[in-house]
C-alpha cells in the first residue's frame, strides 16, 4: 500500500495550480494537500473550492511553524522574496521543500538557504520545468554527447511579447525588493538552463540595462493621461486586461482584492516599477565558456534563440512559443469562454491569431560540426505546458527522480547558482562593473 504524502502549500495565486492539480489528479495516491498558508483569505477558498471534497486547513503566514508539524512536505509558490525564509525554517523543522523558482532574490536569501540546507536532512528541490522540455534536453543530449565538441560560447536571446512581458510590469513582479527583478524572477530559469547544458559554474558577470519600453518615461508608452489601473483602460488599448472574464483570475486576485488591497492589473505605464524590461549580460564560466544574454520583454512575438559554440561546430536552438499579438487578444481571451489567461504562450501554447507564415510555432534545432552540412534533430513534442515540460516535472516531484542521466532534477545548489548570477546581474547594473559569483554563493566549488 502507497502512503500519501502530506503536502503544505506556501502562496495560494495562479502558481500554485500546476502543483494542486497534480495533487488531485494524476499524482493523487501519492501526494494530498491538507494545508495552505497564505495571506489572503479568499485566495485560499478558491482553493478549497478547487479540491473539494478535501478541506485543508488555512494557516496565515505567522503561523508556518505550526502548520510544518502537520506536513510532509511543502511547495512554495509565495512571492519571491518570502522563499528564503519559508524554505529555511521549513528545512529547520526536518520539513521536505519544493520550491518555485527562484531560490531566492538576493546574496542574504543564498545566505540563509545555503546554511539551512547544510544543517537539515531535509530535501529542498527546485522547480527548474525548462530542463524538462524536449526541446531543452535534447540540445543538453548534443552537448553532453560531443557532437560540437568542447563548448567554447553561448548566444543566449529570450524575447517576451507584449502581453507576457507586459504582466511583469502590472504585478508585485515590477518591485525589485519583490522580485529581483527579471534577473532574478525570469532569467534563472535561463541561467539555469545554460550551467546545465554546459555541465558548468559561472563564475563572473557584467551587465547593461533598464527600463526602457515600460513604466511613466517607457518608449513604449502612449501619450496622454492614463487610468491606473488596466481594467479601466479602453478595450481597444492594448495593455487593457478584464480579470472579470476568467473565473480563475477573477476569484483568486479581482474579488481577493477586499482581504489585502492587492492589485493585480496595475498599468505597465504607471508609476511605481524600478524593474528592467531590457537586459544584456556577459557570463564567464569556470571551464573557459563564455556566455552572452539578452532579455527583451517587450518583443512582438515570444520565444528564444540559443546558439552554442564548440571546438568540433556549432549547435542552434529556436523557439517560438507564439508568433503575434493582436491588439485586444489579452482582453479577448481573458472574456467569457476563455479557458485562462494566454498571459505565458508556454502555459498557454500555440499562436494567438493562428497564424503560421514566416515565423511557424514550435522549436527548430540544428547541428553543424566543421566543414559538414547542417542537419536538423529531430525534437520530441511535448504535450502540455512549457513544452511538455511540467507534466515529467511533475512526476519527479511526487513520485521522485526515475533513472535520468541528464540530470534533470535542481537541487539547492542549481537553485543558488542560478539566482546568483541574476543577483550579480543587479549588482553589476548597480555598480557598472563586473561581479564574482564567489563574493555571492558560499557553497562547495564543486557542484
Amino acid at each position: 500500500m502507497v502512503l500519501r504524502r502530506r503536502y503544505g502549500v506556501v502562496g495560494t495565486g495562479s502558481r500554485a495550480g500546476m502543483y494542486v492539480d497534480a495533487m488531485v489528479g494524476e499524482h493523487a495516491d501519492v501526494a494530498v494537500p491538507v494545508a495552505w498558508c497564505d495571506t489572503n483569505e479568499s485566495r485560499m477558498a478558491a482553493y478549497d473550492e478547487r479540491v473539494h471534497p478535501l478541506t485543508p486547513r488555512h494557516y496565515h503566514p505567522d503561523e508556518l511553524d505550526r502548520m510544518l508539524t502537520e506536513v510532509d512536505a511543502v511547495v512554495v509558490t509565495s512571492p519571491d522574496h518570502t522563499h528564503a525564509q519559508v524554505v529555511a525554517t521549513a528545512l529547520d523543522a526536518g520539513v521536505d521543500v519544493v520550491c518555485e523558482k527562484p531560490l531566492t532574490i538576493d546574496a542574504e536569501g543564498l545566505r540563509v538557504v545555503h546554511d539551512a540546507v547544510t544543517a537539515s536532512p531535509a530535501r529542498l528541490t527546485v522547480t527548474f520545468n525548462y530542463r524538462y522540455s524536449p526541446r531543452n534536453s535534447a540540445l543538453r543530449r548534443v552537448i553532453a554527447g560531443g557532437e560540437i565538441g568542447d563548448v567554447l560560447s553561448v548566444h543566449f536571446e529570450w524575447l517576451l511579447d507584449t502581453v507576457h512581458g507586459a504582466d511583469y510590469f502590472r504585478r508585485w513582479h515590477r518591485a525589485k525588493r519583490n522580485s529581483g527583478g527579471l534577473a532574478v524572477h525570469k532569467a534563472t530559469h535561463h541561467f539555469d538552463l545554460v550551467n546545465w547544458w554546459l555541465d558548468d559554474v559561472p563564475e563572473t558577470v557584467t551587465a547593461l540595462g533598464g527600463m526602457r519600453f515600460y513604466g511613466p518615461r517607457g518608449t513604449g508608452r502612449p501619450a496622454g493621461a492614463r487610468p491606473p489601473l488596466a481594467r479601466d483602460l479602453a478595450e481597444d488599448d492594448p495593455f487593457h486586461l478584464d480579470m472579470a472574464g476568467d473565473d480563475r483570475m477573477r476569484r483568486l486576485y479581482l474579488e481577493a482584492e477586499r482581504d489585502d488591497g492587492y492589485l493585480r492589473d496595475q498599468d505597465v505605464f504607471a508609476p511605481g516599477g524600478d524593474i528592467e524590461d531590457t537586459l544584456s549580460v556577459l557570463v564567464g564560466y569556470r571551464g573557459g565558456a563564455s556566455m552572452s544574454y539578452s532579455l527583451t520583454a517587450h518583443s512582438p512575438w515570444e520565444g528564444y534563440r540559443v546558439g552554442v559554440n564548440g571546438t568540433r561546430g556549432r549547435a542552434e536552438l529556436e523557439v517560438v512559443e507564439r508568433s503575434h499579438v493582436a491588439v485586444g487578444d489579452a482582453a479577448r481571451l481573458l472574456g467569457p469562454g476563455g479557458k485562462r489567461p494566454a498571459v505565458d504562450p508556454s502555459v498557454t501554447p500555440g499562436t494567438v491569431d493562428g497564424t503560421v507564415g514566416t515565423r511557424p510555432h514550435g522549436s527548430r534545432l540544428v547541428v553543424q560540426r566543421h566543414w559538414d552540412v547542417a542537419r536538423e534533430i529531430p525534437v520530441p513534442a511535448g504535450e502540455g505546458a512549457h513544452g511538455g515540460g511540467d507534466a515529467i516535472l511533475l512526476r519527479d516531484v511526487f513520485r521522485g527522480p526515475a533513472d535520468d542521466p541528464l540530470r534533470r532534477q535542481a537541487g539547492h545548489l542549481d537553485g543558488m547558482y542560478s539566482v546568483a548570477v541574476g543577483v550579480a546581474v543587479n549588482t553589476s547594473l548597480r555598480t557598472g562593473g563586473p561581479v564574482r559569483i564567489a563574493e555571492l554563493v558560499a557553497a562547495p566549488a564543486d557542484r
